[in-house]
């Protein structure tokens, strides 16, 4: 049985619309609108009615899907278990629930004077830590004769396109500048962070569906879009972090930037293996780079020459890290060379590349590129998706469990027996 991800079938195409431009917004926590908060938006009339509706343009049961099946909603009563406030003790933070730390990525955490009278931090990542501050929009957005634009412009976070929704998900799914999971912090005993956005975003699951009225004001697509760009928006934000995070003082970096198997696994356990994209040493520790070589197999099949660039830009800014080099002009490289990925992504039409990128991530994988585990669980899940995409998982079922398996276990994980399965693939 697959016990690390499952995917919502029938989930399809649920994301994308218009290619209407929408430029670089600021995220909900620092935007200036009041969090007028959960309780304004939970009324039967608004959007918590118990069953959705085909009357309106939305379903309005969104509150109660909310409420009932996403995770984001105990975000903040994860605070109060035994883990976390142990996790708090260690850090010397005072409470878990308290402490601004953990708020900001497990409750709405806005700035005392933007919280309205019915905000309650205790209702965790509510509606407007994603859909931003509804101070402004709160009127406009059940107006009839308004529209998608217009509740942008008043304060509405475009939640709907795929590179500003990568970038939301990921300020805590990954980090930023003002918040992460450092070493520090999962030494404290907080999980590893691992994310990808179009499972992630399935398994919540979706309180929308892409009908008509959706695809007449937002913007929609294939999952495969919203994959990919999440892969390139996750490997520019994690550049960012290097370049602003790694040097933190004392003798350590910032180790969280790296990858945590190539250091904490059986000392009898031998896991190191020469690899081309970062022909680093036995003993050194490598970042970790598990959406840049995702991304080589989405550049393969773009067929533009990216994927040299990325392979030998890649493999120049693991030099440079390991041998405290000059990482900022790699940095710059490889920023440069994403975002002519990220511009070529817009204008290409993935929707007949499923079985391409498959076979690039198998070739990726028994060539011995796609091992480590970090990047492992990035690739089948990237599988598990184009399958589902195809119409053809089910076909694959029996050996997608056999791939998890090998997953399931990230401390006795073994390279040999993940590619051993994966050359099964098809068979």
């Amino acid at each position: 049985m697959r016990k690390l991800f499952v995917r919502l079938i029938g989930y399809g195409s649920v994301l994308f619309a218009s290619a209407m431009a929408v430029a670089s917004t600021e995220l909900p926590q620092y935007a200036q609108d009041e969090h007028i908060g959960v309780a304004t938006c939970a009324s039967g009339v608004c959007h918590g009615s118990v069953r959705g509706r085909d009357a309106t343009s939305v379903l309005q049961n969104e509150y109660v899907v909310w409420s009932r099946m996403d995770r984001h909603r105990i975000a903040y009563q994860t605070l109060l278990t035994p883990e976390s406030k142990n996790i708090a003790t260690k850090l010397g933070i005072g409470k878990a629930h308290e402490a601004k730390i953990c708020l900001d990525c497990h409750a709405d955490n806005v700035a005392i004077e933007k919280r309205g009278e019915k905000f309650q931090i205790e209702d965790g990542v509510g509606c407007e830590a994603c859909h931003g501050g509804a101070q402004r929009y709160i009127s406009s957005h059940v107006d009839v004769d308004s529209n998608h634009s217009a509740n942008l412009s008043a304060g509405l976070y475009p939640t709907d396109q795929p590179k500003e929704r990568a970038e939301l998900c990921l300020s805590c799914h990954l980090g930023n500048g003002e918040k992460m999971a450092t070493h520090d912090i999962m030494g404290a005993g907080h999980p590893r962070i691992s994310f990808e956005l179009d499972t992630f975003g399935a398994l919540q699951p979706p309180h929308y569906v892409v009908d008509d009225d959706y695809k007449a004001e937002k913007w929609h697509g294939s999952q495969i879009d919203l994959w990919a760009i999440g892969q390139v928006t996750a490997a520019k934000q994690t550049l960012a972090l290097i370049d602003d995070r790694l040097e933190q003082g004392g003798l350590f970096p910032e180790i969280a930037l790296f990858d945590c198997h190539a250091c904490h696994h059986s000392m009898s356990e031998k896991r190191w293996v020469a690899s081309e994209r970062s022909a680093l040493p036995p003993g050194a520790v490598r970042l970790n780079d598990a959406n840049f070589v995702i991304l080589l197999a989405i550049a393969e099949v773009m067929a533009d020459g990216s994927d040299v660039a990325l392979t030998s830009e890649l493999k120049t800014l693991h030099l440079a890290v390991n041998n405290n080099g000059n990482y900022s002009a790699s940095i710059a490289a490889l920023t440069a060379t994403l975002e002519k990925v990220h511009n070529k992504l817009a204008s290409m039409d993935f929707s007949n590349s499923a079985e391409e990128l498959i076979e690039a991530m198998i070739r990726g994988t028994i060539a011995g590129n796609l091992t480590d585990y970090v990047v492992a669980e990035q690739a089948i899940m990237a599988i598990d998706m184009l399958l589902e995409y195809r119409g053809v998982r089910e076909d694959y079922s029996q050996w997608l469990d056999q791939v998890y398996s090998t997953l399931q276990d990230e401390d006795n994980f073994s390279p040999e027996a993940y590619i051993d399965s994966m050359r099964r693939f098809g068979a």
